[in-house]
């Protein structure tokens, strides 16, 4: 049952941010800053810990769950060292996520060979 509730959860948000694309205007960076904040709030809030613990990775690998590692290391963070906090807890918990894909994108265009678009 955690598989179904992954895969659904997650399809229904990527669903939703192509309806997103697709009817607005909004560019996709845009829109990808749109989704770490919508996390970021709706985990200060209270309500994306809850939605994660029910549908795991569906709810936690998208955009949103970026904003929801985000806001829990900078509440951390301010909880050990105050508002100092408040600038190093976001590095401190995403810092895997993002050197992981650097290394990655890195390993990737070595094997592609990307070109740019002109």
């Amino acid at each position: 049952m955690d598989y179904f509730n992954a895969f659904w959860t997650g399809g229904l948000i990527c669903a939703l941010v192509q309806i997103l694309l697709d009817r607005t205007k909004l560019m996709p960076g845009r829109i990808m800053v749109l989704l770490v904040c919508t996390g970021s709030v709706l985990s200060a809030i209270g309500i994306y810990q809850p939605f994660v613990e029910f549908a795991g990775a569906g709810a936690s690998v998208p955009l949103l769950g970026f904003g929801n590692v985000l806001w829990k290391g900078i509440k951390e963070a301010i909880d050990e060292n105050g508002l100092i906090g408040l600038f190093m807890g976001g590095f401190t918990a995403c810092a895997v996520g993002v050197s992981a894909a650097l290394i990655f994108s890195y390993l990737a265009s070595l094997i592609f060979k990307p070109k740019m678009k002109g």
